[in-house]
């Protein structure tokens, strides 16, 4: 509930008690004839002031309602097909352990905990409240995460940019449990992919492209292809191995990274992939001035705006990224392009690659409109969880 929808707060309890620091605390919503809407739990210091979580008055915000939502979230990604195995094996390669799966349990609204993200890698946990509401309820959630899973360790990573519109402070890295000494290294499509659970971007990987980066390996049999914006090379990775390109150049600003890349290419035996550090629109300028030509360009950038405000400048960003791109492609190119500004939405990503196509006078032909794995399912009362696309396009 927007801070612009809320009329007016009063903070007593039914018994009469008062209130004098609401924030974290569950409250009723109530029409202006005091009938109760829904109930949530406040925070003063958010434009998000009430997080809305049921519309049963007679359901109380306790124990009971956060290991009800926790199972329910676990039971649907074991419906879909990513029930967590905690399987352990080990790499022919290189003889390190690894654990099978890497999952979102738990995606916010989608499953009906507002500002909470759950992702499973192996037999561990991560937990990322993004809302005082959740951070407010830490060892409660964590210690229903144990008693439903079992899991080995638990990290707690923050996101600067959600704790500071919340109000909010967490102690980064903190992990209940024992994490391995190795590395953890999980396998997707059957790659092997070392996983940093404490430091680097998301959770540790980013899960919600897992479909995405098979599907566009599909299209780059024996092509050329450059990787802009790689991390820890999800796509290369894939279109290398999975697809058999010819060659794989994947770029990305961190070093950190770009190092892990290159690890997990060589965790999985593969010379047709490289990587460089590098800035994605500086890279692209470079290559245009070399006369460099690709068969292949897979753009995920990471978020251009945070709010409707900002869509313009991001949408002018994405199509002066999107036509450098296609400049490099040959004809007969695959260009896939990917954004995850949840502002920015479907059709206005549409209509960026239309100009695109027009001012490049290309011909661009979307192949596939894709969203984010199925284990990060779209609420349909919060339509802001569909917020990832991406368009695997052709190019003459």
């Amino acid at each position: 509930m927007l801070e612009s929808a809320v009329d007016r707060v009063e903070p007593t309890s039914a018994a009469g008690e008062h209130f004098l620091d609401l924030d974290g605390q569950a409250v009723d919503l109530v029409n202006e004839k005091g009938q109760f809407i829904a109930r949530g739990i406040y925070n003063s210091q958010s434009r998000i002031r009430v997080r809305l979580l049921t519309w049963l008055a007679e359901e109380p915000l306790d124990e009971g309602f956060f290991r009800k939502r926790l199972q329910a979230a676990i039971d649907l990604r074991r419906q879909i097909g990513y029930e967590p195995p905690y399987a352990e094996s080990r790499n022919a390669t290189e003889g390190a352990p690894y654990r099978e799966t890497a999952t979102r349990l738990v995606f916010s609204e989608a499953d009906g905990l507002s500002g909470l993200v759950v992702d499973l890698y192996g037999d561990c946990l991560v937990v990322q409240p993004t809302s005082l509401a959740m951070a407010h309820r830490l060892e409660l959630i964590v210690g229903l995460l144990q008693e439903l899973l079992q899991p080995r360790a638990i990290v707690l990573r923050s996101e600067r940019a959600a704790a500071k519109l919340e109000g909010m402070e967490l102690a980064d890295g903190h992990v209940w449990g024992q994490l391995p000494d190795s590395p953890l290294v999980i396998r997707e499509h059957g790659l092997a992919y070392e996983v940093d659970l404490h430091a680097g971007q998301k959770t540790g990987m980013y899960l919600d492209q897992r479909e995405n980066r098979r599907a566009a390996a599909v299209y780059l049999r024996g092509r050329r292809v450059l990787d802009l914006f790689c991390y820890t090379g999800g796509f290369a990775l894939s279109a290398a191995a999975l697809g058999g390109a010819r060659e794989v150049i994947g770029i990305d600003a961190s070093k950190k990274a770009i190092s892990q890349a290159q690890r997990n290419a060589d965790l999985n035996g593969l010379t047709n992939a490289r990587f460089e550090v590098g800035d994605g629109f500086e890279t692209l300028n470079t290559l245009a001035e070399q006369d460099e030509k690709f068969d292949a360009v897979i753009l995920d950038p990471p978020k251009f705006a945070r709010g409707r405000s900002g869509v313009n400048a991001a949408l002018m960003a994405y199509h002066r990224l999107n036509r450098a791109a296609v400049g490099l492609l040959t004809s007969g190119g695959i260009l896939v392009t990917c954004s995850c500004t949840g502002s920015v939405t479907r059709e206005d990503f549409f209509h960026m690659l239309s100009g695109v196509a027009q001012k490049s006078g290309r011909e661009l032909r979307i192949l596939e409109q894709r969203g984010a794995a199925t284990d990060h399912p779209v609420a349909a009362t919060c339509l802001e969880t569909e917020y990832l696309k991406c368009s695997i396009c052709h190019i003459t």
